[in-house]
């Protein structure tokens, strides 16, 4: 939000949560993709005051997302609210959207679907196999409010989805109910696990659906307060691989918003449990093997410690720092150990 030169509030371009380079469709390293920096396209994610009779009788700050090229010509544009029909919702779910979205007084609009995240599908084998859906400039998006996340064709078209209620069908529900979600992408080519898609399943609350004793008003009706990072063949939605800590307790692994995960070429996986201010590396089997806590204190955060991503980076991507002598750190024994005294 700016001003003009006669003091007038303008809107600037709105743009929040994400954007990505052509040539990097998910926006970490990857082998085999990097982002163009000689041209190509930008996918920005943005908000748009809309009124859609079909959503809500409320001003909708809708999720728009826009691709431009490098000279900010406008190629591509999606706006959320005209997809209403194709998300999936129930009855109840459309009705607790109808009255009861989330109202921001001072915006003067409900942010009804939040959409977290927008990237492009990226080069991928279910597409190389003939699997259109998966079109690599197609673009997937997840609904952080409304626990969906789904894949857009360039047509503007819906083509793939999971929820917003898991128990649509058995291969969902064996999938697991997804909460709250950030950061869905298709593992990019040269990593491995390559084609497959990969969520941080933030848990706490969110979703859309029909009054109940937990939610009485339709919003926020699904509740699970620890988080998951699930990996998955999107053809089949068969789990392949899972990081948690089971019992649900908020010490244990739980990031109520942001976050993220990322595949490294060593196939560990990069954790941002980014609501705590925490980065952590982890093996196939769950061991974690580096980690980090963000010691600065953000005034703007409630006074946490918390950020919204974190990307492991190669040197080579940062040539102005020397590469540093990496040192395995070495756990002393817990029987051994001792805390020196004075």
């Amino acid at each position: 939000q700016i001003e003009n030169a006669d003091g007038e509030t303008i809107w600037a371009a709105r743009a929040h949560h994400d954007w990505q380079r052509e040539g990097s469709a998910v926006g970490y390293y990857a082998p085999d993709s990097a982002p163009r920096t000689d041209g190509g396209h930008t996918l920005i994610l943005a908000h748009k005051n809309v009124t859609a009779p079909a959503v809500s009788d409320k001003r909708l700050e809708d999720d728009y997302i826009v691709e431009v090229d490098w000279n900010g010509n406008i190629q591509w544009e999606w706006l959320a609210s005209d997809h209403i029909d194709e998300f999936g919702f129930s009855s109840g779910a459309r009705q607790a959207i109808r009255d009861n979205s989330p109202w921001d007084e001072d915006r003067q609009s409900t942010d009804w679907f939040h959409i977290n995240a927008a990237s492009y599908v990226g080069e991928n084998r279910w597409y190389d196999a003939g699997d259109e859906r998966f079109h690599p400039r197609n673009v997937i998006i997840s609904s952080r409010h409304s626990n969906i996340v789904a894949i857009i064709n360039r047509d503007g078209k819906i083509v793939w989805r999971i929820g917003p209620d898991y128990r649509e069908s058995d291969a969902m529900s064996k999938l697991g109910q997804i909460s709250g979600q950030h950061h869905p992408h298709l593992i990019p080519k040269g990593l491995p696990g390559a084609g497959n898609m990969m969520i941080f399943d933030n848990g706490g609350r969110a979703g859309y659906g029909t009054s109940s004793v937990n939610s009485p008003n339709g919003t926020g009706n699904v509740t699970r307060y620890h988080s998951r990072v699930v990996e998955f063949d999107p053809t089949t939605l068969e789990k392949i691989w899972e990081y948690s800590k089971p019992g649900g307790t908020s010490y244990q692994f739980f990031s109520y918003n942001v976050s993220m995960a990322q595949r490294l070429p060593n196939g560990n996986t990069s954790i941002s449990e980014a609501a705590a201010g925490r980065i952590f590396e982890v093996t196939p089997d769950g061991d974690i093997v580096w980690e980090f806590v963000n010691p600065n204190f953000n005034p703007n955060g409630n006074g946490r410690n918390n950020f919204y991503r974190a990307y492991r980076v190669p040197y080579e991507w940062i040539p102005q720092l020397e590469r540093p002598d990496e040192i395995a750190v070495v756990p002393p024994p817990l029987g051994e150990f001792r805390v020196p005294t004075q």
